[in-house]
């Protein structure tokens, strides 16, 4: 039997804010774009309709990747960790990704961490 669009969304954990982190990942490259926010809605409508939603925690809206840029994001596969905290998006990215005009959100900003070494 195949579960409903509602049973999909029910294994989500959302946090005390209705919000679960939606990762987003270039479906073929597996690069890292960005990492956006949705509640039960946002997830159901990037589930239903094949187009990235996010809810805005600024603006207080739903807002679907690219309908104002052009760089929208189609969704190939959808995926919970194994806490069902975090949704991983693979998308066919047209564009760019990040609001700065950058392919990547994580391009930005190197922490240079320490490499840990192999035993």
């Amino acid at each position: 039997m195949t579960e409903t669009i509602d049973e999909r969304v029910a294994r989500v954990s959302f946090d005390a804010a209705g919000l679960v982190a939606a990762i987003v990942q270039q479906w073929d490259t597996h690069e890292v774009l960005m990492l956006g926010w949705m509640d039960a809605e946002a997830l159901r409508r990037t589930l239903t309709t094949g187009r990235v939603t996010f809810w805005s925690r600024s603006r207080q809206e739903y807002w679907r990747k690219g309908d104002t840029s052009g760089h929208i994001q189609l969704v190939r596969g959808a995926r919970l960790d194994c806490d069902g905290d975090a949704v991983l998006l693979q998308v066919e990215q047209i564009g760019v990704a990040c609001h700065t005009g950058t392919r990547t959100c994580f391009d930005a900003d190197d922490l240079d961490p320490v490499q840990g070494a192999t035993s």
